[in-house]
């Protein structure tokens, strides 16, 4: 019998977990495991793909269904409920289980990338399902950050604010992109930041992996800022997917 995982999004086409999966099932010699993209327009279109396709067992989400999948789901863990955002979803017969990985996966590979003896204050750019996996890591972590976002309103700091008040930036040593500025198709767009407020003491991390260096990335490192993207952050919570997927 065949199983069948995949990612749901509105645009998913982008996605490396394609082929981070087709090459650990191909590794692991599960014939009959198979991974597939599924766009969705809205997230309502959800329950057609899962009686479409019932020998789905299990599904990544992505941006930006992380917080509108919720509804859908019988069952969210203890971490996707303090966190208010779903990345991993298994189908456990005819229940429909929320997980989130991306919090824990970020957190691991921010704790390796950044240098110990350096105290961190963090700017997180976006207020999406990404942002609350990071916001709650940051928590954990014992560092302190503040919120931008295009809206008035939803954070601490809106793009135009930064650009009157550039100290804001100057003053947060650790930049985190959760927004989908960049990501591929829509290479030539970028977070409206004042990138000259940028160091060399600054880390900036975009959860963006393809491409491998958005604007955002090339923008910090002309300036000298230590620069990551979200490839490594992928593979990790990918390997907890699948954890969670086949237990």
């Amino acid at each position: 019998m065949e199983k069948k995982f995949g990612l749901i999004g509105k645009t998913v086409s982008h996605s490396f977990s394609k082929n981070f999966f087709d090459e650990k099932f191909f590794r692991d010699g599960l014939r009959d495991h198979h991974y597939n993209l599924y766009p969705l327009k809205e997230i309502s279109e959800l329950k057609t793909l899962l009686n479409s396709t019932p020998d789905i067992c299990g599904l990544n989400v992505t941006i930006p269904y992380k917080e509108q999948v919720i509804p859908f789901l019988d069952e969210l863990s203890v971490d996707s409920k303090e966190i208010g955002a779903v990345n991993v979803i298994k189908v456990d017969g005819d229940k429909l289980r929320g997980f989130n990985t991306d919090c824990d996966a970020f957190l691991e590979t921010l704790k390796r990338w950044l240098p110990a003896g350096i105290e961190f204050k963090a700017l997180v750019l976006g207020t999406g399902g990404s942002s609350k996996a990071v916001k709650v890591a940051l928590q954990k972590l014992g560092i302190s950050f503040e919120m931008a976002s295009r809206q008035q309103g939803q954070a601490q700091h809106t793009y135009e604010s930064l650009k009157m008040n550039p100290a804001v930036l100057e003053n947060s040593n650790l930049i985190i992109n959760t927004t989908p500025l960049g990501m591929s198709p829509d290479t030539e767009s970028f977070p409206p930041i004042p990138y000259d407020s940028l160091g060399s003491q600054h880390y900036v991390y975009d959860l963006i992996y393809n491409p491998a260096r958005t604007m955002f990335l090339q923008k910090a490192e002309m300036r000298n800022a230590k620069i990551k993207n979200g490839l490594e952050m992928l593979h990790v919570q990918a390997e907890k997917s699948w954890e969670i997927w086949s237990r």
